[in-house]
């Protein structure tokens, strides 16, 4: 029977805080300390893909937007490939897209915007298509741990209705809360966005 280690006590915890923001995106908190800044475009000239922005906000219990949320997301290419090693699959890497990104909110608005592409469909570990959409992880002020969801698009119908992970969540209008919706402004392709932390709106969250 093993023994109970008595003398290892749990660390304290604490949440992020205000200062989350000078060591993840400093750029945006107003510190000129990196070379090579995190950024919210994750397109370059050479990418391959339809261009489209990502814009949303990330509302808490009471529908107020977050005014110091910071959102990282990470996709695939338009072929369906994330830029990642352990991916095999049969889509072609995209040296001029990295996949990977992150975006505080404004602070007057608390919106969150990101440049990219729209990713193709992917095919999972276990052979399975699944629809085009993009992973993000989420860090405020009050999470303790961040929280990872998905976002899918409104224009991809058929291949939401098969997605593997959609249909996992056992109410199909809780589905609703990972849709972004597409839409146009100034020549541009713009899906639109809300996660709901908390409420009758709550967005689907994974334990990953």
């Amino acid at each position: 029977m093993p023994q109970p280690l008595n003398y290892l006590k749990e660390t304290t915890s604490q949440t992020a805080g205000p200062y989350v923001h000078i060591g993840l995106i400093p750029a945006m908190a107003g510190f000129d300390i990196f070379e090579k800044n995190f950024s919210n475009v994750l397109v370059t000239p050479g990418s391959k893909g339809e261009r489209i922005i990502l814009e949303g906000k990330v509302l808490d219990g009471s529908g107020t937007p977050l005014r110091d949320v910071l959102l990282e997301i990470w996709q695939a290419n338009a072929a369906g490939r994330y830029n990642h090693p352990a991916d095999r699959s049969a889509g072609r890497l995209d040296e001029d897209f990295r996949g990977w990104g992150r975006a505080g909110s404004d602070f007057e608005s608390g919106v969150v915007t990101f440049e990219t592409i729209k990713p193709g469909a992917i095919t999972d570990k276990a052979g399975r298509r699944c629809a085009p959409h993009v992973n993000v992880w989420i860090v405020a002020r009050g999470i303790n741990i961040g929280l990872n969801t998905r976002l899918y698009f409104s224009d991809e119908e058929a291949a939401n209705a098969a997605d593997p992970v959609l249909n996992l969540i056992e109410q199909p209008v809780r589905r609703a809360t990972l849709i972004a919706k597409r839409g146009e402004r100034a020549g541009k392709i713009v899906y639109s966005f809300t996660i709901n932390l908390q409420g009758p709106q709550e967005t689907v969250f994974f334990d990953v």
